[in-house]
């Protein structure tokens, strides 16, 4: 009796377990599932990519720092020394910029497919 009590047991506990990882896999395998994982690798992929970029930037400032050292071109710079920075007449308040539309400006519209015959 106790025999057949366990391996009942046994099979129902083991049915319980196969089921419940089934429907986990299922759940693992749904579209919103895959594209949420899809996403966090991209993510991953990005934060590592970027970290790539600042060890690679470290380098080459520590390259260069040795290089300006064993050339001699560590020289202060003087900021008196450097002329006022320059306005552009286009950013100044009120000038025409070629980019911003004029309405009374006669324009052609260009376009900008390479596949159209010219």
């Amino acid at each position: 009796m106790f025999r057949r009590a366990f391996w009942f047991t046994a099979g129902a506990a083991a049915g319980v377990w196969a089921t419940t990882k089934v429907n986990r896999k299922l759940k693992q395998l749904t579209p919103e599932s895959l594209a949420a994982q899809a996403a966090d690798k991209a993510i991953e992929t990005g934060h590592r990519l970027k970290d790539f970029a600042l060890d690679v930037r470290a380098g080459m400032l520590q390259r260069e720092a040795e290089l300006g050292e064993a050339l001699g071109l560590q020289a202060p710079v003087d900021d008196r020394a450097l002329p006022a920075p320059r306005r552009s007449a286009a950013l100044e308040p009120g000038a025409h910029h070629p980019d911003r539309r004029d309405p009374h400006h006669p324009r052609t519209h260009h376009s900008y497919n390479r596949n159209e015959d010219h």
